[in-house]
């Protein structure tokens, strides 16, 4: 069971994670790292999503994965992709300081993890009236912005300099769209939005060679219950 601590003054937790990694580190233990590189608080949508993002960016930033997905409606599944996503972020940093992957070596600073409220009721409220939309439609546009101005919030709050999020690596999602919603966020909260379409450079399939790597649980259905009903019927 996971442990948590370091409550926020926004609601928010630091997962304690040490139980099953000695090494791993909290916030409070990369004051001096945050000067040497641009903090980040990277949303993350998912364990395997993330991962090749993960790889991308470890060596230019130093990062803290958020995991805030109140539209993961099923609490059995939000559970099982919460702690995927530990289990990567575990798996990623007991490599050390350095890794290898496509780039070659890659040097990197241990990647934090914060966990959001999970509330599906914010969720429910942000779709209301859109539960027949489909996929890709209007739902996931409000969806794209309860995610990412809580991340917005939490990242100025915080004192990151940057925010990003995950969400771009599928090929389902629109990033013109989601950068659109994370440039106004980035406006209002003045801080930072990391725009980048991690889809491109082959960043979903390296994601899906990562998630095989790592053994990863790879959902099939984005996460809220209208996204999964479409999937059960194909069944």
């Amino acid at each position: 069971m996971l442990k948590r601590k370091g409550l926020t003054p926004w609601g928010e937790c630091i997962a304690d994670i040490e139980s099953v990694n000695p090494g791993y580190l909290s916030a409070g233990d990369f004051t001096e790292i945050r000067t040497e590189k641009p903090s980040l608080l990277l949303h993350s949508c998912c364990g395997p999503c993330s991962s090749s993002v993960l790889e991308r960016l470890a060596d230019k930033y130093h990062i803290t994965v958020y995991f805030y997905n109140p539209n993961i409606t099923d609490k059995n599944e939000y559970k099982k992709r919460l702690e995927t996503q530990i289990n990567l972020i575990e798996k990623f940093n007991s490599a050390g300081k350095t890794m290898e992957s496509e780039k070659g070596i890659l040097s990197f600073d241990k990647v934090e993890f914060l966990e959001g409220e999970y509330n599906p009721e914010s969720f429910f409220k942000a779709a209301k009236t859109l539960e027949r939309e489909p996929e890709g439609g209007q739902r996931c546009v409000e969806c794209f912005k309860l995610r990412l101005e809580k991340t917005a919030q939490t990242a100025s709050l915080g004192g990151y300099q940057i925010f990003a999020t995950t969400l771009t690596v599928s090929p389902h999602k629109n990033y013109h769209i989601i950068t659109d919603i994370g440039l106004h966020l980035a406006s209002e909260y003045k801080i930072e939005y990391l725009a980048m379409d991690f889809k491109k450079q082959d960043g979903f399939r390296r994601s899906i060679e990562l998630s095989k790597q790592y053994n990863l649980y790879r959902q099939n259905y984005c996460g809220c219950i209208y996204s999964k009903e479409p999937m059960e019927e194909k069944k």
